[in-house]
């Protein structure tokens, strides 16, 4: 996904004020626009300018943006905006139509798809989106939390402030990855005492020591000793919900998975636990330990080789 320099397209400085927002869009728009501009960029140059000005001339859009900071050095596979670049901050749904045809990055970072805008004839605020880092185990039991989000608003000078605001929010068992918490009428006031909009908060989960997860299911790497794998046996190992006895077969194998089933995240149904078994040798540090090898060496004639031939 290619980044897109708002500022730069619309020949802006970061701190250029609305009124020279518009007046570069004017510009821009007359200059680029297909009926009049018959170069062979001229339309693709005409649409950058538009998206641009969609984003820079809505205070909560930009504020949103200039979160990102400049752009960062090109990673393979082109830019990802940082997982947590919107964390913490709420902003308003609307604005331009499924059919505007818009670029990646800009739907990458406004398409929230969490429900309709507000409806403005009944006076009703528009729904806001923001998004809440939650641990597994939060997800795994439920948990209340109280947040600190950050608004925009716009100031009598027509500049942008953020203003940080509490909520208290109910983690509900058993919630997903990428799945949204609504909490009714925390979103954008009505106006002319309409109801305010809703606020849908995106679940995303804190980077964990030991659990990956992929929907309801967890997965993990199990060490376990070479005799434990070769002999087989029992190991304690954990979850979420507590530590469990999980048999080993015998003669496993390094990669192999084993599935508990149900242990994973609740829910109907609720998702499993994957453990990957990884074998991990014993440091050699002693002469009795180095005995201990060189004794099985001897015994127990073992080419992990064999297959490669030669």
């Amino acid at each position: 996904m290619e980044y897109k320099d708002y500022y730069k397209i619309l020949g802006l400085k970061r701190d250029a004020g609305q009124d020279e927002i518009k007046k570069a869009f004017r510009r821009d728009a007359r200059k680029y626009h297909p009926d009049i501009n018959s170069d062979a960029d001229a339309e693709a140059r005409f649409k950058d300018v538009n998206e641009a000005y969609e984003v820079l001339k809505d205070p909560e859009r930009r504020a949103a943006y200039d979160q990102l900071g400049k752009e960062p050095p090109q990673g393979q596979g082109g830019y990802r905006p940082p997982p947590d670049w919107d964390s913490g901050f709420a902003f308003s749904e609307g604005g331009p139509r499924d059919d505007e045809g818009f670029s990646d990055f800009f739907e990458t970072l406004f398409r929230r798809g969490t429900g309709p805008a507000g409806d403005r004839r009944s006076g009703r605020g528009s729904d806001s989106h923001g998004r809440v880092e939650i641990s597994i185990e939060d997800a795994y039991r439920g948990a209340d939390r109280t947040l600190s989000l950050r608004s925009p608003v716009v100031g009598p000078d027509g500049s942008v402030r953020m203003q940080e605001r509490a909520i208290s929010v109910h983690v509900p068992k058993g919630v997903a990855q990428g799945q949204h918490i609504r909490l009714a009428g925390q979103g954008t006031p009505g106006m002319g005492g309409g109801a305010a909009g809703d606020l849908f908060l995106e679940v995303s989960f804190a980077p964990h020591p030991v659990y990956r997860p992929d929907g309801k299911d967890l997965y993990l790497d199990l060490p376990v000793t070479p005799w434990e794998a070769a002999l087989g046996g029992h190991v304690i190992m954990p979850t979420p919900g507590g530590k469990v006895d999980l048999r080993i077969p015998k003669n496993a194998r390094t990669g192999q998975k084993m599935r508990l089933k149900g242990k994973g995240l609740p829910g109907t149904p609720a998702g499993d636990i994957y453990a990957t078994l990884k074998i991990v040798n014993p440091q050699v540090e002693t002469e009795q330990a180095r005995a201990y090898f060189e004794r099985m060496a001897k015994e127990m004639p073992f080419d992990p080789r064999a297959h490669l031939g030669g």
